[in-house]
């Protein structure tokens, strides 16, 4: 009976400890930078500028690349990518978000392991990934910060 309790109590800490680990990742997201926005404001604002720039089929092609994410996390990964995404096609100053532009903000926002996910995919789809073949070299690691500097190389 102790080795039930024990067994227990150490389930209930491990459970807590990973919501906690979640919440407080959730939580650093949230905080203001220098700038006065939290990245959570920045995705959000992002999102809202090009709502209207987004055509049926890149809104189906989205759908499908997030689908490997499990589907308690998958608002949030489809939140984050079509941010950058949106991002990604201000910065070109694009008026409607093209599959280009969806693909590119993709591999920017999303980190190195999804990559092979993402090449199988367009494997099957019939497009070409060559042109994207200077994003995948770069890990997350390299441009999560500043990947626009590493963007225009």
């Amino acid at each position: 009976m102790s080795i039930i309790l024990v067994l227990w109590g150490f389930l209930l800490i491990s459970l807590m400890g990973i919501g906690g680990f979640f919440m407080f990742r959730k939580f650093l997201k949230s905080l203001p930078k220098e700038d006065g926005k939290s990245v959570l404001d920045w995705q959000e604002h992002y999102v809202d500028l090009t709502k209207d720039m987004w055509a049926d089929e890149e809104k189906a092609l989205l759908e499908e690349l997030v689908s490997p994410v499990p589907e308690l996390f998958r608002d949030v990964a489809r939140q984050t990518i079509a941010s950058k995404i949106g991002e990604v096609a201000l910065d070109k100053k694009e008026e409607m978000i093209t599959q280009d532009t969806l693909i590119e903000g993709y591999i920017v926002a999303t980190p190195k392991r999804d990559h092979k996910f993402l090449r199988k995919k367009l494997k099957e789809k019939g497009i070409p990934v060559e042109p994207y073949e200077h994003l995948f070299q770069l890990s997350k690691s390299d441009y999560r910060d500043n990947w626009q500097e590493s963007y225009k190389k």
